[in-house]
């Protein structure tokens, strides 16, 4: 939006081209981004507490929790109302791929947010039924790949890029589609196991996506593609705006979200970043990228699967309790500890990620 007031004004006055520049307008989005969220956290945080939309925590569960009952919850709501401004302010509405991604993030949001509702509000302890809760992701996650798959314009945007490889691309064809599906999907998924502790969930987030933005800017900058040798994705570039709205929208919710909690993001805002990361890593061709960078996501999944399985099969746990960060705590583990620990973790990742942009 305000890139076309920007270029409009340039007619007048040449310094307004310099808006044009992706780089100030990420940096732009980032504080936007914050600001919104510092603006409008004590806010929301105030009207939940007032509507008495407090979590309810598991009988089963670490006795610690117990006093987190009553925290507000459905905070997610923050992050996404300042991503979407941030985005629609200082990014190029022209940009396909920014129109899919701000679809994504709404229509994940708005599942989650119908779920807490029910949950938290009607107390309904289902929140939304199973099949509707899998019907709606499943046409958020196939809208896009529809989308992605009908309007790539060059090869490269629908293979699979093999990481430390130079020259190792698959084509995928129709199978794009389904990749993508459970891409978006498995990480929206992940992301919203992950979020149990506070704060644990959403720096891991900013990290990845904040990292994504990084391949976004060369994936979409075709003298650093082709120096990087990663795929080119024209327009790509446009993902730093929405990269650097989530960092800023992400680390404002954190100031709120960090130990001990004044409010929990809630599956409006799990299931919706998770999701924006997966088509990020779709759009960029980077998908085992993200699994590598999202290892700790990738962690928490695996550990409910291995609980499951195990106990259907044997009858026996393999951990004291799944999500993985509760075997951690039953363990005696501080939950700062536990956090920061993590964090550290998935910073390693993300360099080990980023890592492949040279490694070839």
């Amino acid at each position: 939006m305000l890139l076309w007031l920007a270029e409009y004004l340039a007619q007048y006055h040449s310094g307004f081209l310099v808006v044009q520049y992706i780089t100030l307008r990420g940096i732009l989005s980032v504080l936007t981004a914050l600001f919104i969220a510092f603006w409008v956290g004590p806010i929301m945080i105030r009207k939940l507490q007032e509507k008495q939309v407090g979590q309810a925590i598991r009988d089963d569960g670490p006795k610690s929790h117990l006093s987190k009952a009553g925290t507000p919850t459905m905070g997610g709501a923050l992050i996404l109302v300042a991503i979407i401004i941030s985005t629609l302010l200082w990014g190029d509405l022209e940009n396909r791929f920014v129109w899919i991604t701000l679809g994504v993030l709404f229509i994940f949001g708005a599942v989650g947010w119908v779920d807490d509702w029910r949950k938290v509000v009607e107390k309904n302890p289902r929140g939304l039924p199973a099949r509707w809760k899998y019907l709606w992701l499943s046409v958020g996650a196939l809208g896009a790949g529809c989308a992605l798959f009908f309007t790539a314009q060059s090869p490269v945007e629908t293979q699979l890029i093999v990481p430390f490889f130079k020259n190792v691309a698959i084509n995928m064809g129709w199978f794009y589609i389904v990749l993508t599906y459970f891409v978006i999907n498995g990480t929206s998924n992940a992301v919203n196991l992950t979020d149990g502790l506070d704060g644990l969930a959403i720096m891991p987030t900013v990290l990845v996506g904040g990292a994504l933005g990084i391949f976004a800017y060369a994936g979409g900058h075709t003298e650093f593609a082709t120096y990087l040798q990663i795929p080119y994705v024209a327009g790509a570039g446009e993902l730093v705006i929405i990269s650097a709205a989530l960092c800023g929208a992400g680390l404002g919710f954190l100031w709120f979200n960090a130990y001990p909690a004044q409010v929990f993001m809630g599956d409006v805002g799990a299931l919706s970043l998770g999701a924006v990361l997966g088509v990020m890593a779709v759009i960029v061709r980077q998908e085992i990228v993200l699994f590598i960078m999202g290892g700790v996501f990738v962690m928490e999944t695996v550990s409910v699967m291995l609980q499951v399985g195990s106990y259907k099969l044997t009858g026996r746990r393999i951990f004291r309790m799944a999500p993985i960060h509760h075997h951690f705590e039953l363990k005696g583990w501080p939950e700062p500890k536990i956090i920061v620990r993590f964090w550290i973790i998935t910073v390693i990742l993300v360099l080990v990620g980023l890592a492949t942009l040279k490694i070839r």
